[in-house]
């Protein structure tokens, strides 16, 4: 089955980094565009960087725009989410996802969250 398994949050200082990883299995990992979304305290889930199967410019929200970088891994079916100049807005629980059509349905697929918490 599908599983998608986030590690690599924890607390750092405003200014710091933190590298996300989501680690895949159970699909074609490389043909699949993969996703970090991100949930503050309190807000709705929103999506924070965007990586498709065949490469390309990769798609950030504005708020992380020269920040953050995603990328991925094809051979260990893993994607990555490197994260500089942590600002106490970026506090939120992260989420890799993926968009995976199985039999002609569309089927939306979540990690378990990894939590990043940035303060002084």
């Amino acid at each position: 089955q599908v599983q998608l398994v986030e590690s690599g949050g924890g607390l750092v200082q405003p200014g710091g980094s933190l590298r996300l990883s989501c680690a895949a299995s159970g699909f074609a990992f490389s043909s699949i565009t993969m996703s970090w979304y991100r949930q503050p305290p309190g807000k709705e889930r929103e999506l924070v960087a965007a990586v498709m199967s065949f490469g390309g410019s990769p798609n950030y929200a504005d708020s992380v725009k020269g920040r953050f970088t995603i990328s991925r891994d094809n051979a260990k079916n893993t994607v990555y989410l490197e994260m500089n100049s942590l600002k106490l807005e970026d506090t939120a629980v992260y989420y890799c996802n993926a968009w995976i059509r199985a039999g002609g349905t569309w089927n939306n697929y979540w990690g378990q969250g990894t939590q990043v918490t940035v303060s002084s």
